[in-house]
């Protein structure tokens, strides 16, 4: 496993696919820039983000959680790509290209996950648990006391 973050392969990926994204936005108008641009840049910005603030996290479940929200930005930048291409601000095969390794990253962050929630099961201590106490129904039948009467409850009948 890599020892520093900058070392991870999707970690890297997310930055390259981050820094041609805003290098393409910045040649946009501003109107095209004013609103998919800036919102394609934060969300690509947003992958390798999320996966570096899961690095510096020490428990299992926060690095998950961490990923499962680079995973999200994943999407969300695949949308604006989509946006972007419909819109003829990017070509057919830059947008191929684009989702392709933003769908490698996706399945990196899978395996990672994977990896995690395995290594989160080996690490668990063993802990002291308590036998269960059983759940009885018997004691609850000898009560003869009713809560409402078949007289009170005759109301319903008329709904």
């Amino acid at each position: 496993m890599a020892l520093e973050m900058e070392d991870l392969a999707m970690i890297r990926k997310a930055e390259s696919i981050q820094d041609e994204l805003w290098s393409l936005v910045a040649q946009w108008n501003n109107f095209a820039k004013d609103t998919i641009g800036k919102q394609l840049v934060r969300a690509a910005d947003s992958i390798g983000a999320n996966m570096a603030e899961s690095y510096g996290r020490f428990n299992y479940g926060e690095k998950i959680q961490f990923l499962y929200y680079a995973r999200g930005s994943l999407f969300e930048t695949k949308y604006w790509l989509n946006r972007a291409l419909s819109r003829n601000l990017i070509g057919l095969a830059d947008h191929e290209a684009y989702a392709s390794a933003l769908s490698d990253i996706a399945r990196q962050i899978n395996s990672f996950v994977g990896h995690l929630k395995t290594k989160r099961g080996q690490s668990s201590k063993p802990s002291a648990r308590e036998e269960q106490a059983p759940y009885r129904l018997d004691q609850f039948e000898e009560a003869t006391d009713l809560v409402f009467s078949e007289d009170d409850l005759g109301f319903l009948g008329h709904f």
